[in-house]
């Protein structure tokens, strides 16, 4: 991807830890929220990258990313995310059900099933610096996007996504508070986003964009620790919306087996989504190369509630 000239440019000049760790979306900032720092230690005299792995064990799934990303003079990143989420018992279940009802092709099996998303981001830092600026109340500001690729189309018209594939764009506001060694950073994100669309994008017949918010907060016990809780608003674009058999929307039935007292009624119902929220603690033993763990309290993932567990995540800067 780079020139030798380009790796002539190699840079490490930011203060630790300031530089953030890599998201599940692939950008820099925190687990589940992008900051407006630019990802790596880079100043504006140079580039710097990082490559990041998470995994997730949830009672219902289990997650895993993997990204890279590179930040170009402190101005610019581009980002890339692999995200696989094997699903569990509950998709095992509705995969046999629509089995039953002759579901071939519905993208869920009664066994195995694993949604698949790439997702592709850029960011630039428009005005502002978190680090170097503390005395300034004025944040660091950047804005940004992804464009995600869900590779379970089949499995997302059942659950009567609107896309499989979408952007998303989004504003980032962050400040470091030196004398607090604190960090605080909000973001609105305009997206139609599922589950930051592993489970697709808008529902039914529509795909409205919306405003949704999230922040974070890291505190600096010292030099090499931080700890810190994200929040991440989420829509609700299936809530409710029962599993779809072709273009058949079973809504009728499981609501008629639900009033029967039948348990797979409520089984083929997506729940309402939850907002994100997790806390946080993260160890860097090098400049190039921190730890994070987190408790992640995810609520309901599409047919499956409390969705509730640790998640741990590796990052290396180069």
């Amino acid at each position: 991807m780079f020139s030798t000239s380009s790796w002539a440019q190699y840079n490490d000049g930011k203060v630790f830890l300031t530089g953030g760790v890599g998201m599940i979306d692939g950008a820099g900032g925190g687990g589940i929220t992008p900051w407006a720092t630019i990802t790596g230690y880079g100043s504006r005299d140079g580039i710097n990258g990082g490559i990041r792995y998470t995994y997730a064990n949830l009672p219902g799934y289990s997650l895993n990313a993997l990204g890279v990303a590179f930040g170009f003079y402190d101005r610019f990143e581009l980002s890339y995310s692999r995200n696989v989420l094997p699903t569990g018992t509950t998709f095992d279940t509705v995969g046999l059900a629509l089995d039953l009802l002759n579901g071939a092709g519905a993208g869920i099996d009664p066994f195995n099933t694993t949604i698949k998303m790439d997702v592709y981001g850029a960011k630039l830092r428009l005005f502002g610096d978190a680090v170097y600026n503390s005395q300034s109340l004025i944040p660091q500001v950047a804005i940004g996007g992804f464009y995600k690729v869900n590779e379970n189309e089949a499995l997302l018209s059942t659950l009567q996504a609107n896309k499989a594939e979408d952007w998303e764009g989004y504003i980032a506001a962050t400040k470091i508070f030196f004398p607090i060694s604190t960090l605080f950073n909000i973001t609105a994100r305009y997206t139609s986003a599922n589950q930051t669309g592993l489970t697709g994008f808008g529902g039914g017949d529509e795909n409205e964009k919306e405003i949704r918010f999230e922040g974070s907060i890291a505190h600096l016990l010292n030099k090499q620790t931080a700890i810190g809780v994200e929040y991440a608003q989420h829509g609700d674009n299936l809530d409710g919306r029962s599993v779809a058999l072709g273009s058949l929307d079973l809504t009728p039935v499981t609501d008629l087996l639900g009033g029967l007292g039948l348990d797979i009624g409520d089984t083929l119902t997506q729940l309402d989504e939850s907002d994100w929220v997790d806390v946080f603690f993260a160890y860097a033993p090098t400049k190039n190369l921190s730890f994070t763990v987190a408790y992640a309290m995810l609520g309901n993932i599409t047919l499956t509630p409390e969705q509730h567990g640790f998640y741990m995540s590796m990052h290396a800067t180069f």
